[in-house]
């Protein structure tokens, strides 16, 4: 698939791609309406920042434990949430995420790894892939970019967590890798989504971030598109602002999967922080949402 194909002009707008729901009257954050629809063994969304316990910036859905909240706190949300999707909470896997782009398969014998601790979770792993009825795999965001993976043809998910570092690193193609060495996926009858994070609105990056940015689009022989993903603030030198959304879409159709099986939601956690948390617009003293998905043959 050419790198020449854009993602923003197939995927649908963010009101159709991640709708806001709630289960039993509870909150349920949002979850991807499409998937949702056409595959009732599939659940995956993220959180909003409402419906649970966690006090102070971190109200109130907080569902990380490295962001100095209290950790029964975090667990009772985990453990509310779950019961509003009908999962089991033992469920829901974690890895401790450090930026990067290391891709972990999840079997049975990992399940539930990090639901209490940090130190039980997958080590230095920002993807999760697996196979696996009843494993929800959740990362955890509050700008950073949730990238979701699922594989209709061999029923299996993947899902990743990309900041900057990550993007550059090529996380997005790195999981669909994995997911085809792992399960015989192939990229082209592949779906992906990318999901809430900050937007190019918000989110301004000097030369620092920028020169990375730049020697990555070289790498992928994407140079020629850098003004769609950096574009230069015309009033301020070395300022830019940075659309990761649109460039991890573009790896996805990279890495072979079509633009039209791409969803990308266009939501701005900066300028949503009525439902989203963001790190950038909250000085950093803020909570985590969390990215799911999962299987459930169950619904079949």
């Amino acid at each position: 698939m050419s790198s020449s194909n854009s993602a923003n002009n197939t995927s649908r707008n963010q009101q159709e791609a991640f709708a806001e729901t709630s289960i039993a009257g509870k909150p349920a954050g949002y979850q991807i309406a499409d998937w949702q629809q056409r595959f009732p063994y599939i659940s995956a969304g993220i959180t909003s920042r409402h419906g649970g316990i966690s006090t102070g910036p971190l109200a109130s859905m907080n569902c990380a434990l490295h962001v100095q909240d209290e950790p029964q706190h975090v667990i009772a949300n985990r453990a509310a949430f779950a019961d509003t999707l009908g999962i089991p909470v033992e469920a829901w896997t974690c890895a401790e995420q450090v930026h990067g782009n290391r891709v972990a398969l999840v079997t049975a014998q990992q399940r539930g790894r990090g639901r209490l601790t940090r130190e039980d979770a997958l080590q230095a792993t920002d993807a999760l892939i697996t196979q696996e009825p009843g494993i929800w795999l959740t990362a955890f965001f509050a700008d950073c970019v949730p990238l979701y993976f699922f594989d209709p043809e061999h029923k299996a998910v993947g899902l990743a967590h990309a900041g900057w570092k990550g993007t550059v690193l090529q996380i997005a193609e790195e999981t669909v890798e994995a997911m085809t060495s792992a399960f015989g996926s192939r990229p082209e009858r592949m779906l992906a989504a990318v999901g809430p994070s900050i937007g190019a609105c918000c989110y301004e990056v000097d030369d620092a971030v920028a020169k990375p940015v730049r020697e990555a689009l070289e790498r992928m022989e994407m140079a020629e598109q850098e003004i769609r993903f950096l574009v230069p603030d015309r009033e301020r030198a070395g300022k830019y602002r940075l659309n990761l959304q649109q460039l991890n879409g573009q790896i996805m159709i990279k890495a072979g999967i079509m633009p039209i099986h791409i969803e990308i939601c266009g939501l701005c956690t900066s300028c949503r922080t009525d439902a989203f948390y963001s790190h950038r617009k909250e000085h950093g003293r803020t909570g985590r949402m969390a990215a799911w998905i999962g299987i459930d043959l169950t619904s079949v």
